[in-house]
């Protein structure tokens, strides 16, 4: 066995200071990678194993009951209904290829964790937070690169299911999200450095830095050679950068404000240069467009008829008030009109393995109605305003 370990292609094998590291480059659905972590950990028994898993996801894959600990009222008021809804849609891609090919998802990450445990070798969560990740590529990113990223990965949804066992080799070349942004990751450089470089630079550090004499890390292939080059390139770096979320852009700020601002403005000069009728009438095209497509958003993600009314009855305050979104509005009177039960929790890896399961589930259907509320009411206000501007003319 050790003759094939020192053949295989997807172990590296190198020195920093006194430490000897062996990486392991794996895919992350790839049973023969989980097999070779587990042969690899127990013919070199490890001080110290590193797994490609921030501390959030390392609690969480060792915790199959975590999705009854979910507040979604919490993730509504703290804003993070969009990046939770791309997380699940995330996992559901891995989970189809994994449930396609015999295996669960991350088992490479979990094999490693048990192998460690039971050889009493320290385990380390190397990679940084995924949210810290998600959130830099987003602040990077302007608003037509946002929403390419987010069509793409909706539409490789439906991907994986044309994957072959054969892609999977072909998978280890590359992270699992640089599969699903192969279409707008050329375009846009920020998301090969925030997902790769940046990554690279953070689990060199992690890894180069573990204690013991002797680390096994278990790896994404497309991982490895920036690894191997920042473990040999000198003293570890400092993570506080690659930790830091970037502000919120300034123009994006002052859009913000000066949109309802305008709009107000608008009303102001309806009334004031073509009297009041028409300034009530722009009123009217203001609440009407807001209204009915917000409304049109809730509908589309089945909502609760109090759901749809309130977005109806919202979508024309919120879009004049930039601290509050009528999806943010939406998705609290469905949490409470259908509140999840422990069984939508439970369900929820299963359920986001289809588009219908999205839809049928309370917990992803609140996400879906937060955004498809707050998409409506954007195409209310671009829909009123050059209506009011005719009015103006």
């Amino acid at each position: 066995m050790e003759k094939e370990l020192e053949e295989n292609a997807s172990l590296h094998r190198l020195c920093h200071g006194e430490k000897k590291i062996i990486l392991i480059g794996t895919a992350h659905v790839s049973r023969s990678s989980a097999q070779l972590v587990e042969e690899t950990i127990l013919a070199e028994n490890p001080d110290t194993v590193c797994v490609e898993l921030c501390h959030t996801r390392l609690a969480a894959i060792k915790d199959a009951d975590r999705w009854r600990n979910m507040d979604i009222v919490k993730v509504i008021k703290e804003k993070k209904a969009l990046v939770l809804f791309m997380n699940l849609l995330l996992a559901s891609f891995q989970k189809k290829i994994a449930d396609r090919f015999g295996i669960k998802p991350g088992q490479e990450m979990l094999t490693a964790i048990e192998t460690a445990e039971k050889i009493d070798a320290a385990i380390v969560p190397a990679d940084r937070d995924i949210q810290v990740t998600l959130n830099r590529v987003w602040r990077g990113m302007g608003l037509w690169a946002k929403i390419k990223l987010f069509a793409s990965i909706v539409f490789s949804f439906g991907s994986a299911d044309d994957i072959q066992e054969a892609d999977i080799e072909k998978m280890k070349q590359e992270d699992i999200l640089q599969t699903l942004l192969a279409d707008v990751k050329q375009a846009h450089p920020i998301i090969e450095q925030v997902l790769i470089d940046e990554r690279d630079q953070y689990l060199a550090h992690k890894i180069g830095s573990a204690t013991g004499s002797t680390i096994v890390a278990v790896v994404g292939a497309a991982h490895v050679p920036g690894i191997k080059t920042y473990l040999t390139e000198g003293p570890p770096k400092d993570l506080d950068q690659l930790n830091r979320i970037p502000p919120a852009g300034s123009l994006g700020k002052i859009l913000k404000w000066l949109i309802p601002g305008l709009i107000l403005v608008l009303f102001a000069a309806g009334f004031a240069m073509e009297g009041k009728n028409a300034g009530t009438d722009m009123i009217w095209i203001w609440v009407a467009a807001n209204g009915i497509f917000a409304g049109l958003g809730a509908a589309l993600a089945l909502a609760h008829p109090y759901t749809i009314l309130s977005s109806i009855l919202a979508a024309p305050l919120t879009s004049l008030n930039p601290m509050i979104a009528a999806g943010w509005v939406a998705g609290l009177v469905e949490a409470f009109s259908r509140k999840p039960k422990v069984r939508d929790l439970e369900a929820i890896p299963q359920d986001i393995v289809s588009f219908k399961g999205f839809w049928r589930n309370n917990v992803t259907r609140i996400l879906l109605v937060v955004i498809f509320t707050n998409l409506g009411s954007s195409i209310g206000t671009m829909t009123a305003v050059p209506l009011m501007l005719k009015l103006l003319g």
